[in-house]
């Protein structure tokens, strides 16, 4: 059976990128990998085993483009208007909490923040299906 292990993201400044993850998500480097024209740098914290890798072409200087393909990547937390209160105070523009319901049954709990590269990260509480 296969199990899920990283999801990769290119990143333009490899500092600001890392230093976004620490502070949003309590994300540190496990692993890197450096070569003469990029590098992968492998991220985690102790709630998980699965990790972002973050791939920097050093040297790039224009953006990327996520095209109309890429989603988003999502995290869980105990105390979202917590959490979403302490982005705001980051400087990370949170959205607002958003609830997602089937008639009166709520299924989630939700804001959206980006990364320094424009990736979108839903932030859900964690209940029901998102523990």
């Amino acid at each position: 059976m296969a199990k899920l292990i990283h999801t990769m993201i290119r990143v333009r400044e490899l500092g600001r990128s890392l230093e976004f993850y620490r502070d949003a998500f309590g994300l540190t480097e496990s692993y890197r990998l450096d070569f003469p024209d990029f590098a992968l740098v492998y991220l985690h914290n102790a709630e998980n085993d699965f990790e972002i890798e973050l791939t920097w072409n050093k040297g790039r200087e224009q953006a990327y483009t996520h095209g109309d393909g890429y989603g988003h990547v999502a995290v869980a937390v105990s105390e979202l208007e917590a959490e979403r209160t302490r982005f705001a105070a980051l400087g990370f523009e949170p959205t607002l909490v958003k609830e997602f319901k089937e008639g009166d049954q709520l299924l989630a709990r939700y804001f959206f923040v980006q990364d320094p590269d424009g990736y979108k990260i839903e932030v859900l509480e964690k209940s029901g299906h998102y523990v």
